[in-house]
């Protein structure tokens, strides 16, 4: 049975949060940094979607943390990785909430990854 996307009430900003169906790959230099078929697809009011990706299909290993960090007052606080092997262009290339509010802790021990700052982010079938 499918889990049903969880819808966040604001009409002002809504947010759901749904399991994607498909795999995600995530390549940074040649080698895949994550691979998973249990991503999220988060939308939020009217940013395009992203693609939230469950650490443990992450190869940590690649990552380096940073001290950046941003506010999202519907999300939290979120803190930063950088992928080394990607070069300048890939610093600050993740973000994750490790604490995120109630109504998106679904995103929690999650990644989400800039596009313009990996090589690819594909979805397959």
């Amino acid at each position: 049975m499918a889990e049903k996307p969880i819808k966040i009430p604001g009409p002002d900003h809504p947010i759901t949060i749904a399991p994607n169906p498909g795999r995600v790959v995530v390549t940074v230099a040649g080698r895949v940094v994550a691979d998973t078929r249990a991503a999220l697809t988060l939308r939020e009011a009217s940013y395009p979607a992203v693609l939230y990706i469950p650490r443990q299909d992450a190869d940590m290993a690649l990552l380096q943390r940073t001290d950046h960090s941003t506010y999202c007052p519907y999300k939290g606080d979120a803190s930063y990785y950088s992928i080394p092997g990607g070069g300048e262009r890939s610093a600050n290339a993740i973000w994750t909430y490790e604490a995120p509010h109630e109504a998106v802790a679904a995103i929690k021990d999650h990644l989400a990854f800039y596009p313009d700052r990996v090589d690819a982010i594909s979805e397959q079938p």
